[in-house]
């Protein structure tokens, strides 16, 4: 589009934000605000990409400049991340050198949105890369799945088989997860890498910090509880191994105090036997002296 073109369109200070027309279901609202929470996550560092929640879209493609298209979600690349230093009350593409979003994401909700119909001949006319339609609640479902991803083709929508779809000219895939959200377990979207693994929030990682801290700690418990078992079990058996020194040395001392009682035995029995021995020396002398006696006198006289 040629600047003078541009020159008569409305800028954004006068075109309205939205339609003000309020979402009719809490996934309107939550999952695109959730992808949005990722991708600040994902790409903080990042100003050259944009994510509009239920934002009107304004654009030259229809008979109405001032007739925006509003996708419950929608990224933009090669954009500023804040216009201007400022926020963004809509997107005008023709203040965004007609960039037009390379995602649009689109809820499904009980009431009828065209989504499978008007809204995917906006997107395609606008040149909208990707188009998401996500119907958790499977309103109206027919013969859609709960997640479909299109990716534009000359002109026209083809579907995307499997999931998460990976979308490279974007840098990520998207598809459906579960996470914990107030207590309970509820599908949502979330942004994937090229080998299928989730991107997760930085709640979840925290999360899987604190729980990983906590089996950390868990081993660690078990592993001082092992050492403080081990050091029972070494101290039990140093206990063992003096008890059975003692043992060993008191059976030592017995035996030494067995030798010793032994010994004092043997010598006096030596000691009776050597009494026993100068006793019958002496009666075998006294009897030599009194035949001795005998033989000089002669039988002594009887008393």
């Amino acid at each position: 589009m040629l600047k003078s073109e541009t020159q008569n369109l409305p800028s954004s200070a006068e075109l309205p934000c939205s339609d003000d027309t309020p979402v009719d279901n809490e996934e309107q609202n939550f999952i695109p605000n959730f992808l949005l929470f990722l991708l600040e996550y994902l790409w903080g560092d990042r100003q050259d990409w944009f994510f509009g929640v239920d934002m009107a879209v304004y654009h030259t493609t229809g008979t109405n400049v001032r007739v925006p298209v509003i996708p419950d979600g929608f990224l933009a690349l090669n954009v500023e991340r804040r216009k201007g230093g400022d926020s963004r009350s809509s997107y005008v593409m023709w203040e965004e050198n007609n960039v037009a979003p390379v995602l649009a994401l689109e809820v499904v909700s009980q009431t009828p949105g065209g989504e499978y119909s008007s809204k995917e001949e906006i997107y395609a006319k606008l040149g909208v890369l990707y188009y998401v339609i996500y119907n958790p609640k499977q309103f109206g479902r027919g013969s859609h799945q709960r997640l479909e991803v299109y990716k534009l083709v000359k002109g026209k929508y083809r579907g995307q088989v499997r999931e998460p779809v990976w979308m490279p000219e974007i840098g990520l895939g998207i598809g459906r997860g579960v996470r914990n959200y107030g207590g309970v377990q509820r599908e949502v979207l979330y942004w994937f890498d090229e080998e299928g693994n989730r991107y997760i929030s930085t709640e979840e990682a925290e999360q899987q910090v604190r729980t990983q801290l906590l089996v950390v700690r868990e081993e660690l418990e078990v592993e001082r509880q092992q050492r403080e078992l081990a050091q029972q079990q070494a101290e039990q058996e140093r206990q063992q191994r003096e008890l059975a020194q003692q043992q060993a040395e008191q059976e030592r001392q017995q035996r030494e105090l067995a030798q010793q009682q032994a010994e004092r035995e043997r010598q006096q029995r030596e000691l009776a036997q050597q009494q026993a021995e100068r006793e019958r020396q002496q009666r075998e002398q006294l009897q030599r002296e009194l035949e001795r006696y005998r033989q000089q006198l002669g039988d002594l006289p009887e008393l």
